[in-house]
Protein backbone atom coordinates (compact mmCIF):
# COMPACT_ATOMS: atom_id res chain seq x y z
CA UNK A 1 0.00 0.00 0.00
CA UNK A 2 2.69 2.50 0.87
CA UNK A 3 4.48 1.69 -2.52
CA UNK A 4 1.09 2.73 -4.07
CA UNK A 5 0.63 5.97 -2.34
CA UNK A 6 4.09 6.55 -3.38
CA UNK A 7 3.39 6.14 -6.94
CA UNK A 8 -0.09 8.16 -7.27
CA UNK A 9 1.89 11.06 -5.34
CA UNK A 10 4.28 11.04 -7.73
CA UNK A 11 2.00 10.97 -10.71
CA UNK A 12 -0.80 13.61 -9.54
CA UNK A 13 0.19 17.54 -8.89
CA UNK A 14 -2.74 19.29 -6.98
CA UNK A 15 -3.01 23.12 -7.24
CA UNK A 16 -4.30 24.99 -4.12
CA UNK A 17 -5.50 27.91 -6.30
CA UNK A 18 -9.09 27.76 -6.67
CA UNK A 19 -10.18 26.64 -10.08
CA UNK A 20 -11.50 29.47 -12.87
CA UNK A 21 -14.71 28.72 -15.81
CA UNK A 22 -12.98 31.15 -17.37
CA UNK A 23 -9.45 29.87 -17.95
CA UNK A 24 -8.74 28.10 -21.00
CA UNK A 25 -9.00 24.31 -21.66
CA UNK A 26 -5.96 23.00 -21.38
CA UNK A 27 -6.71 20.72 -24.64
CA UNK A 28 -7.60 23.82 -25.92
CA UNK A 29 -4.17 24.51 -28.45
CA UNK A 30 -5.24 20.97 -30.01
CA UNK A 31 -7.81 22.16 -31.81
CA UNK A 32 -7.42 24.21 -34.83
CA UNK A 33 -9.75 27.55 -35.66
CA UNK A 34 -12.27 27.42 -38.14
CA UNK A 35 -9.91 30.30 -40.12
CA UNK A 36 -6.66 30.31 -40.33
CA UNK A 37 -5.06 33.94 -39.39
CA UNK A 38 -2.84 35.17 -42.81
CA UNK A 39 -1.73 37.95 -43.51
CA UNK A 40 -2.08 38.73 -47.87
CA UNK A 41 1.19 37.87 -48.29
CA UNK A 42 0.62 34.73 -46.49
CA UNK A 43 -2.45 34.07 -48.60
CA UNK A 44 -1.02 35.34 -52.13
CA UNK A 45 1.23 32.08 -51.50
CA UNK A 46 -1.48 29.27 -50.26
CA UNK A 47 -3.93 30.12 -53.69
CA UNK A 48 -0.78 29.77 -55.96
CA UNK A 49 0.42 26.69 -54.49
CA UNK A 50 -3.83 25.17 -54.58
CA UNK A 51 -4.14 26.74 -58.02
CA UNK A 52 -1.04 24.15 -59.28
CA UNK A 53 -3.44 20.83 -57.31
CA UNK A 54 -6.59 22.26 -58.92
CA UNK A 55 -8.65 20.21 -61.52
CA UNK A 56 -11.49 21.79 -62.61
CA UNK A 57 -13.10 21.53 -65.86
CA UNK A 58 -12.64 24.48 -67.61
CA UNK A 59 -13.41 23.06 -71.29
CA UNK A 60 -16.65 21.86 -70.40
CA UNK A 61 -17.07 24.83 -68.71
CA UNK A 62 -16.23 27.46 -71.07
CA UNK A 63 -18.64 25.14 -73.66
CA UNK A 64 -21.73 25.37 -70.93
CA UNK A 65 -21.29 29.42 -70.87
CA UNK A 66 -21.25 29.39 -74.80
CA UNK A 67 -24.03 27.41 -75.03
CA UNK A 68 -26.07 28.34 -72.14
CA UNK A 69 -26.70 24.44 -71.37
CA UNK A 70 -26.66 23.73 -67.82
CA UNK A 71 -27.86 20.52 -67.76
CA UNK A 72 -26.14 17.61 -66.39
CA UNK A 73 -23.50 19.89 -65.12
CA UNK A 74 -22.62 17.84 -62.30
CA UNK A 75 -22.61 14.39 -64.48
CA UNK A 76 -19.06 15.17 -65.90
CA UNK A 77 -16.98 14.34 -63.83
CA UNK A 78 -16.17 17.90 -61.93
CA UNK A 79 -17.87 17.18 -58.71
CA UNK A 80 -16.57 13.89 -58.55
CA UNK A 81 -12.93 15.56 -58.74
CA UNK A 82 -13.98 18.29 -56.56
CA UNK A 83 -14.96 15.04 -53.42
CA UNK A 84 -11.63 13.50 -54.54
CA UNK A 85 -9.65 16.07 -53.77
CA UNK A 86 -11.78 16.62 -50.59
CA UNK A 87 -11.33 12.95 -49.35
CA UNK A 88 -7.59 13.16 -50.71
CA UNK A 89 -7.25 16.24 -47.94
CA UNK A 90 -8.89 13.92 -44.97
CA UNK A 91 -6.41 11.40 -45.49
CA UNK A 92 -4.00 13.78 -45.12
CA UNK A 93 -4.58 15.13 -42.59
CA UNK A 94 -4.56 18.34 -44.34
CA UNK A 95 -7.21 20.48 -43.11
CA UNK A 96 -6.03 23.74 -41.61
CA UNK A 97 -6.50 25.48 -44.77
CA UNK A 98 -10.49 24.54 -44.80
CA UNK A 99 -11.20 28.53 -44.64
CA UNK A 100 -9.88 28.84 -47.81
CA UNK A 101 -12.18 29.60 -50.10
CA UNK A 102 -10.10 28.99 -53.30
CA UNK A 103 -10.25 25.25 -52.25
CA UNK A 104 -13.24 24.71 -51.64
CA UNK A 105 -14.63 26.48 -54.95
CA UNK A 106 -16.72 25.47 -57.31
CA UNK A 107 -17.05 26.78 -60.74
CA UNK A 108 -19.77 28.81 -60.73
CA UNK A 109 -22.98 27.80 -62.52
CA UNK A 110 -24.74 30.39 -65.14
CA UNK A 111 -23.81 33.10 -65.68
CA UNK A 112 -23.20 34.96 -62.22
CA UNK A 113 -20.24 35.83 -60.30
CA UNK A 114 -18.20 34.48 -63.16
CA UNK A 115 -15.37 37.32 -63.10
CA UNK A 116 -12.32 37.62 -60.95
CA UNK A 117 -12.14 40.24 -58.59
CA UNK A 118 -9.58 41.62 -56.98
CA UNK A 119 -8.70 43.13 -53.29
CA UNK A 120 -7.51 46.41 -52.03
CA UNK A 121 -3.66 46.34 -52.97
CA UNK A 122 -2.53 47.62 -49.30
CA UNK A 123 -0.41 44.80 -48.07
CA UNK A 124 2.75 45.56 -50.85
CA UNK A 125 4.49 42.49 -51.97
CA UNK A 126 7.89 42.40 -51.53
CA UNK A 127 8.29 41.13 -55.09
CA UNK A 128 5.71 43.76 -57.04
CA UNK A 129 8.42 44.90 -59.35
CA UNK A 130 9.22 41.26 -60.79
CA UNK A 131 6.63 39.48 -60.56
CA UNK A 132 3.35 41.64 -61.09
CA UNK A 133 1.31 43.68 -63.96
CA UNK A 134 -0.30 46.65 -63.52
CA UNK A 135 -3.46 47.49 -65.64
CA UNK A 136 -4.93 51.15 -65.76
CA UNK A 137 -8.80 50.79 -66.08
CA UNK A 138 -11.27 52.97 -67.61
CA UNK A 139 -14.73 54.18 -65.58
CA UNK A 140 -17.11 51.56 -66.88
CA UNK A 141 -19.53 48.72 -65.92
CA UNK A 142 -17.38 45.29 -65.65
CA UNK A 143 -19.15 42.82 -67.89
CA UNK A 144 -19.07 39.42 -69.14
CA UNK A 145 -18.86 39.01 -72.97
CA UNK A 146 -19.87 35.75 -74.47
CA UNK A 147 -19.70 35.67 -78.34
CA UNK A 148 -21.11 32.33 -79.50
CA UNK A 149 -24.22 30.73 -82.10
CA UNK A 150 -23.83 33.77 -84.13
CA UNK A 151 -24.76 36.66 -81.43
CA UNK A 152 -23.18 38.35 -78.67
CA UNK A 153 -23.86 38.66 -75.02
CA UNK A 154 -23.29 41.18 -72.08
CA UNK A 155 -23.53 40.38 -68.60
CA UNK A 156 -22.96 41.77 -65.65
CA UNK A 157 -21.20 40.72 -62.68
CA UNK A 158 -24.23 39.57 -60.92
CA UNK A 159 -25.28 37.19 -64.03
CA UNK A 160 -27.47 39.49 -65.67
CA UNK A 161 -27.77 39.86 -69.43
CA UNK A 162 -28.07 43.57 -70.14
CA UNK A 163 -27.52 43.06 -74.21
CA UNK A 164 -27.19 40.90 -77.20
CA UNK A 165 -25.66 41.96 -80.36
CA UNK A 166 -23.48 41.02 -83.54
CA UNK A 167 -19.80 41.53 -83.48
CA UNK A 168 -16.47 40.45 -84.98
CA UNK A 169 -15.23 38.29 -82.21
CA UNK A 170 -15.10 34.57 -82.95
CA UNK A 171 -18.60 33.36 -82.47
CA UNK A 172 -20.30 36.88 -82.36
CA UNK A 173 -21.78 36.69 -85.75
CA UNK A 174 -23.74 34.78 -88.51
CA UNK A 175 -21.19 34.88 -90.64
CA UNK A 176 -18.11 33.30 -88.47
CA UNK A 177 -19.63 31.59 -85.95
CA UNK A 178 -18.93 28.44 -87.90
CA UNK A 179 -21.70 26.11 -86.93
CA UNK A 180 -21.10 27.27 -83.16
CA UNK A 181 -17.53 26.08 -82.68
CA UNK A 182 -16.30 28.82 -82.38
CA UNK A 183 -17.03 31.08 -79.04
CA UNK A 184 -15.17 33.50 -77.31
CA UNK A 185 -15.14 34.57 -73.74
CA UNK A 186 -14.22 38.06 -72.32
CA UNK A 187 -13.50 39.92 -69.25
CA UNK A 188 -14.24 43.43 -70.52
CA UNK A 189 -15.37 46.89 -68.75
CA UNK A 190 -18.18 48.97 -70.84
CA UNK A 191 -17.37 52.54 -71.22
CA UNK A 192 -21.25 53.91 -72.51
CA UNK A 193 -19.97 57.07 -73.01
CA UNK A 194 -17.10 55.97 -75.85
CA UNK A 195 -19.32 52.78 -76.35
CA UNK A 196 -16.36 50.57 -76.34
CA UNK A 197 -15.53 47.36 -74.48
CA UNK A 198 -12.53 47.83 -73.04
CA UNK A 199 -10.68 44.30 -72.86
CA UNK A 200 -9.20 43.24 -69.34
CA UNK A 201 -8.84 39.68 -69.52
CA UNK A 202 -9.51 35.98 -71.89
CA UNK A 203 -11.02 33.64 -70.49
CA UNK A 204 -11.88 31.89 -73.70
CA UNK A 205 -10.82 32.76 -77.44
CA UNK A 206 -12.06 30.76 -80.80
CA UNK A 207 -13.13 27.71 -78.45
CA UNK A 208 -9.81 27.30 -76.98
CA UNK A 209 -9.85 27.89 -73.01
CA UNK A 210 -7.08 29.69 -71.14
CA UNK A 211 -8.42 29.74 -67.81
CA UNK A 212 -5.62 27.87 -65.88
CA UNK A 213 -3.10 29.64 -67.82
CA UNK A 214 -0.84 32.54 -66.17
CA UNK A 215 -1.86 36.16 -66.56
CA UNK A 216 1.53 36.60 -68.78
CA UNK A 217 0.70 34.16 -71.46
CA UNK A 218 -3.17 35.09 -71.26
CA UNK A 219 -2.26 39.21 -71.67
CA UNK A 220 -0.24 38.18 -74.81
CA UNK A 221 -2.56 35.98 -76.36
CA UNK A 222 -4.98 38.40 -75.73
CA UNK A 223 -3.02 41.15 -77.50
CA UNK A 224 -2.07 38.71 -80.41
CA UNK A 225 -5.47 37.45 -81.00
CA UNK A 226 -7.16 41.07 -81.17
CA UNK A 227 -4.48 42.32 -83.67
CA UNK A 228 -5.44 39.08 -86.03
CA UNK A 229 -8.79 40.42 -85.66
CA UNK A 230 -9.65 42.96 -88.49
CA UNK A 231 -12.65 45.82 -87.71
CA UNK A 232 -12.77 44.57 -84.11
CA UNK A 233 -12.06 48.28 -82.84
CA UNK A 234 -14.13 50.23 -85.28
CA UNK A 235 -18.00 50.30 -84.74
CA UNK A 236 -19.74 49.04 -87.97
CA UNK A 237 -22.93 47.20 -88.62
CA UNK A 238 -21.64 43.72 -88.05
CA UNK A 239 -19.71 45.33 -85.03
CA UNK A 240 -21.82 48.19 -83.01
CA UNK A 241 -19.36 48.19 -80.09
CA UNK A 242 -15.72 48.75 -80.16
CA UNK A 243 -12.93 45.96 -78.84
CA UNK A 244 -10.12 47.41 -77.43
CA UNK A 245 -7.61 45.36 -75.19
CA UNK A 246 -6.16 47.20 -72.66
CA UNK A 247 -2.16 47.37 -72.21
CA UNK A 248 -0.40 46.00 -69.32
CA UNK A 249 2.96 47.07 -68.00
CA UNK A 250 5.29 46.16 -65.32
CA UNK A 251 5.03 47.21 -61.64
CA UNK A 252 8.87 48.98 -61.52
CA UNK A 253 8.72 52.45 -60.18
CA UNK A 254 9.33 53.85 -63.13
CA UNK A 255 6.91 52.36 -65.15
CA UNK A 256 4.48 53.04 -62.84
CA UNK A 257 5.54 56.68 -62.77
CA UNK A 258 5.10 57.30 -66.42
CA UNK A 259 1.74 54.95 -66.69
CA UNK A 260 0.66 57.72 -64.40
CA UNK A 261 1.42 60.87 -66.45
CA UNK A 262 0.17 59.33 -69.61
CA UNK A 263 -3.41 61.31 -70.72
CA UNK A 264 -5.51 58.32 -71.82
CA UNK A 265 -8.39 58.22 -74.11
CA UNK A 266 -11.01 57.53 -71.78
CA UNK A 267 -11.22 58.65 -67.76
CA UNK A 268 -9.32 56.62 -65.23
CA UNK A 269 -10.80 55.01 -62.31
CA UNK A 270 -7.91 52.62 -60.97
CA UNK A 271 -5.25 50.42 -61.24
CA UNK A 272 -5.20 46.68 -61.45
CA UNK A 273 -2.88 44.32 -59.97
CA UNK A 274 -1.83 41.37 -61.42
CA UNK A 275 0.21 38.17 -60.01
CA UNK A 276 2.28 36.72 -63.37
CA UNK A 277 1.66 33.36 -62.48
CA UNK A 278 -2.26 33.11 -61.18
CA UNK A 279 -4.70 31.32 -63.21
CA UNK A 280 -8.12 33.24 -64.16
CA UNK A 281 -10.17 32.02 -61.10
CA UNK A 282 -14.27 33.56 -60.49
CA UNK A 283 -14.18 35.18 -57.36
CA UNK A 284 -12.21 37.32 -55.09
CA UNK A 285 -8.34 36.24 -55.02
CA UNK A 286 -5.57 38.01 -52.95
CA UNK A 287 -3.67 37.72 -56.44
CA UNK A 288 -5.30 40.81 -57.96
CA UNK A 289 -4.83 44.20 -55.92
CA UNK A 290 -6.63 47.53 -56.61
CA UNK A 291 -5.69 50.82 -55.94
CA UNK A 292 -7.12 53.99 -56.95
CA UNK A 293 -4.04 56.21 -58.65
CA UNK A 294 -3.99 58.84 -55.99
CA UNK A 295 -3.44 56.05 -53.35
CA UNK A 296 0.09 54.84 -55.05
CA UNK A 297 2.24 57.38 -53.48
CA UNK A 298 0.86 56.60 -49.61
CA UNK A 299 0.79 52.43 -50.75
CA UNK A 300 3.08 51.94 -52.76
CA UNK A 301 6.07 54.84 -51.84
CA UNK A 302 6.60 55.53 -55.13
CA UNK A 303 7.22 59.24 -56.46
CA UNK A 304 4.13 60.02 -58.53
CA UNK A 305 3.89 63.04 -61.15
CA UNK A 306 1.43 66.01 -60.46
CA UNK A 307 -1.64 65.85 -62.84
CA UNK A 308 -4.92 64.83 -62.17
CA UNK A 309 -4.74 61.31 -61.90
CA UNK A 310 -3.09 62.05 -58.73
CA UNK A 311 -4.87 64.53 -57.26
CA UNK A 312 -6.02 63.51 -53.90
CA UNK A 313 -10.26 64.41 -53.40
CA UNK A 314 -11.00 65.55 -50.22
CA UNK A 315 -12.46 62.35 -48.70
CA UNK A 316 -9.00 60.55 -49.68
CA UNK A 317 -7.27 60.74 -46.17
CA UNK A 318 -10.79 58.97 -44.62
CA UNK A 319 -11.44 56.09 -47.41
CA UNK A 320 -7.52 55.19 -47.13
CA UNK A 321 -8.23 55.04 -43.23
CA UNK A 322 -11.29 53.26 -43.55
CA UNK A 323 -9.77 50.32 -45.82
CA UNK A 324 -6.66 50.22 -43.27
CA UNK A 325 -9.36 49.52 -40.38
CA UNK A 326 -11.18 47.04 -42.08
CA UNK A 327 -8.32 44.90 -43.29
CA UNK A 328 -6.12 45.34 -40.60
CA UNK A 329 -8.45 42.84 -38.60
CA UNK A 330 -9.40 41.11 -41.82
CA UNK A 331 -6.33 39.09 -41.80
CA UNK A 332 -8.05 35.63 -41.70
CA UNK A 333 -9.35 34.11 -45.42
CA UNK A 334 -12.25 35.61 -46.32
CA UNK A 335 -14.90 33.91 -48.71
CA UNK A 336 -15.12 35.51 -51.86
CA UNK A 337 -18.53 37.96 -52.09
CA UNK A 338 -21.51 35.54 -53.40
CA UNK A 339 -23.70 38.49 -54.69
CA UNK A 340 -20.80 39.47 -56.57
CA UNK A 341 -19.46 42.69 -54.65
CA UNK A 342 -16.10 44.21 -54.54
CA UNK A 343 -14.65 44.28 -51.52
CA UNK A 344 -15.90 47.22 -49.80
CA UNK A 345 -17.30 48.48 -52.57
CA UNK A 346 -18.64 51.71 -51.13
CA UNK A 347 -15.40 52.65 -50.54
CA UNK A 348 -13.98 52.61 -53.89
CA UNK A 349 -15.67 55.83 -55.75
CA UNK A 350 -18.21 57.95 -53.46
CA UNK A 351 -20.89 59.73 -54.94
CA UNK A 352 -19.40 62.88 -57.09
CA UNK A 353 -22.92 64.22 -57.75
CA UNK A 354 -24.17 65.08 -54.06
CA UNK A 355 -20.80 67.19 -53.57
CA UNK A 356 -21.01 65.35 -50.35
CA UNK A 357 -17.41 64.52 -49.48
CA UNK A 358 -17.80 64.03 -45.42
CA UNK A 359 -20.59 61.36 -45.40
CA UNK A 360 -19.60 59.18 -48.39
CA UNK A 361 -18.60 56.17 -45.56
CA UNK A 362 -22.37 56.43 -44.57
CA UNK A 363 -23.71 56.27 -48.39
CA UNK A 364 -25.18 52.99 -49.45
CA UNK A 365 -22.79 50.85 -52.13
CA UNK A 366 -22.49 52.51 -55.43
CA UNK A 367 -24.30 51.11 -58.44
CA UNK A 368 -21.78 48.91 -61.27
CA UNK A 369 -21.41 52.11 -62.75
CA UNK A 370 -17.49 51.73 -61.57
CA UNK A 371 -14.24 49.33 -61.30
CA UNK A 372 -14.31 49.06 -57.60
CA UNK A 373 -11.99 46.51 -56.29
Amino acid sequence: MDDLTKALSASFAVSKEPNSTAAPHPRLAQYKSKYSVLEQSERRRRFLDLQKSKRLNYVNHARRLADGDWTGADSDGEEAMEKEDEGEREQNGDTEEEGMEVEKRKLPKHYANQLMLSEWLVDVPSELDTDWLMVVCPMGKRSLIVASKGSTAAYTKSGYCVNRFPSLLPGGNRHNSAMGKDYTILDCIYSEVDRTYYILDVMCWRGHPVYDCPTEFRFYWLQSKVQETDGLSEIAKRNPFRFVSLQSTACTADLIHKALAVEYSFNVDGLLFYHRQTHYTPGSTPLVGWLRPYMVNDILGIEVPVGPLTTKPEYASHQLQQILEHKKPSCEVRPANRSGGYELEYLSTPNQESGDTVNFLHQKPIREAHMEP
